[in-house]
């Protein structure tokens, strides 16, 4: 395995330590008054540890494992980091079919039946996508408990016909954090907080949190998150992972627990690009399920690792947002070594490359989303058999009153109560409110930076660092720039950057409509060119010593 090299600096008056994109030192500050460092849990050494897809591969090629022995040390493992030792909590529930699936993937190898590069490969996925197996699809809620799903979402199709082994679900923010103000990232009702693997009294940030936390603690080969905004890619960034938030329309959503139809979509976390994009690969394709993948038709790839390129920062036009910068001094300063990295590499720098409507649909966004999410999520739970516990948003509102102690002991349920009041997808205000979306993010947006400044994509720090998980006054959200993409439906990729005090930070790539594979060519040569991952050594606190 291929280490990173990384920097310390001291960026900031106090020593604020970054690390990242392979700058020299500075020479430090003095240090400030030294604390006592928390001490990191004392695990036995993982042979998976940052292990790839193609590692993976190659130990079952070679008979070193099967299918079926590399399953049971990622259960294992789960057994010591997730429920017990550091306890990250990060999976809700496990596949008890996991081991049969893996047995008779061992047995299609044998007779030299590959389905691919996941044949025999575990992943997660979240707890809002729907199997048709033993496993309950929940969106953490527990008014889903036991709620079995009579068919398969898109997602799990294409990952059985992949050949990968579905471990388990992780937990995610309930309802995929669509239910309060002030809601707590990483907690759901059903499954509880997940913790942030690097220091475990951080937030993983929501609402594709556990997934972000599992991966990025080794506790499986990769997996699948969904986003509305940010939700692939503040995980991602808050948990040391690549993260690709497609556009909308290259994976299909049928058999995911909505919220916005204009919005959603399925995507790849991965501790690389390289895995992120064989897991993009799988994934993608028309649905007549899912009418928007329609668009997909001709435009998605078959295998997206042939755009991977070690030089794919050379001669790129990169263009800087400024605007997404100055919420947090060292963030920025992170940043710019970054973008002096890219230099390096080759990269043409244009900046500033700042949105046009920056910052002027943020209200819209919400309305569109009120309105969307009653009507798909109305659609959804009236789907299920009539022994489900909620059928409709209304139900699911009377049972979190009526199980308060369980389901609201930190927050409640405003976002749910507004989405109710909103009237049909035909009401003015709503049609109103996806016009202005879609005309400030895509024509006075997105589609503007790049007819004015010729670039192949758009870049900004994904997020702040992890805040401390707060069940009082909940999330502590400071910064990133995962809202023009999102509502867009265009394409963005994290990769990690570098930590401050040894919290991740991610840095995004975003661009028009089905750019991924020049996205993946940029995000692969920067991540080459940095190296900036580094695996979360479970520490209780910061250590700001």
């Amino acid at each position: 395995m291929n280490r990173r090299t990384f920097f310390e600096l001291s960026a900031l008056a106090g020593g604020v330590t970054l690390t990242g994109c392979n700058e020299k030192p500075a020479p430090p500050a003095p240090p400030p008054v030294k604390k006592e460092a928390a001490p990191a849990s004392e695990l036995a050494p993982f042979e998976f540890d940052e292990i790839t897809v193609a590692n993976l591969q190659q130990a079952m090629e070679s008979g070193r494992f099967t299918a079926r022995a590399i399953a049971e040390q990622y259960l294992s493992r789960i057994d010591a980091v997730d429920k017990n030792g550091p306890t990250i909590n990060s999976i809700i529930e496990l596949n008890p079919d996991a081991l049969s699936i893996a047995d008779t993937l061992d047995s299609e190898r044998k007779s030299n039946k590959l389905r691919g590069p996941l044949h025999g490969i575990p992943i997660l996925i979240k707890d809002n996508i729907d199997t048709s197996d033993r496993m309950s699809t929940s969106a953490g809620s527990l008014a889903l408990q036991g709620s079995i799903a009579a068919k398969d979402s898109f997602v799990a199709e294409r990952l059985r016909a992949a050949g990968a082994v579905i471990l388990g679900k992780t937990n995610l923010s309930e309802w995929a954090n669509f239910r309060s103000t002030h809601s707590v990232s990483g907690w759901s009702g059903r499954g509880g907080q997940t913790r942030n693997p690097y220091v475990l009294d951080r937030n993983p940030c929501g609402s594709s949190s556990g997934t972000g936390a599992a991966i990025s603690a080794n506790l499986c080969a990769i997996g699948v998150g969904t986003e509305t905004d940010g939700s692939i890619v503040c995980p991602s960034s808050m948990n040391g992972l690549v993260g690709i938030k497609p556009t909308v329309g290259l994976i299909s959503r049928s058999g995911i627990i909505p919220i916005s139809h204009t919005q959603d979509t399925a995507g790849p976390m991965a501790r690389t690009v390289r895995d992120a994009a064989i897991l993009l690969s799988a994934l993608a394709g028309v649905d007549p399920r899912d009418s928007v993948t329609a668009a997909s038709d001709g435009k998605s790839q078959p295998d997206y690792t042939k755009f991977l390129d070690e030089s794919g920062l050379k001669g790129a036009r990169i263009g800087i947002a400024r605007k997404f910068f100055g919420f947090n001094a060292a963030v920025d300063r992170l940043m710019e070594n970054c973008i002096k990295a890219m230099k390096q590499e080759g990269a043409i720098i244009i900046d500033p490359t700042d949105l046009p409507s920056h910052g002027k649909y943020n209200d819209t966004e919400f309305e569109a989303m009120l309105y969307e999410f009653k009507a798909g999520l109305n659609a959804y739970l009236g789907s299920l058999p009539k022994s489900a516990k909620v059928h409709s948003l209304a139900d699911v509102i009377a049972f979190n009153a009526k199980e308060r102690a369980a389901e609201m002991p930190y927050f409640g349920q405003e976002i749910l109560m507004d989405a109710q009041k909103k009237g049909s997808l035909k009401d003015k205000a709503y049609l109103d409110a996806l016009a202005n979306n879609r005309k400030l993010s895509r024509d006075e947006g997105i589609d503007a930076v790049f007819a004015k400044y010729k670039v192949d994509a758009i870049v900004g720090p994904t997020a702040g660092t992890p805040w401390v998980t707060d069940w009082i006054n909940g999330d502590h959200e400071s910064g990133g720039c995962p809202t023009p993409a999102a509502v867009a439906g265009y394409p963005h990729i994290t990769v990690p950057a570098g930590y401050i005090f040894g919290l991740p930070v991610g840095i995004s790539f975003f661009g028009t409509a089905w750019s991924e594979p020049t996205l993946l060519k940029i995000a692969y040569g920067f991540e080459q060119a940095t190296k900036s991952r580094n695996a979360p050594k479970f520490q209780k606190t910061v250590d700001f010593g």
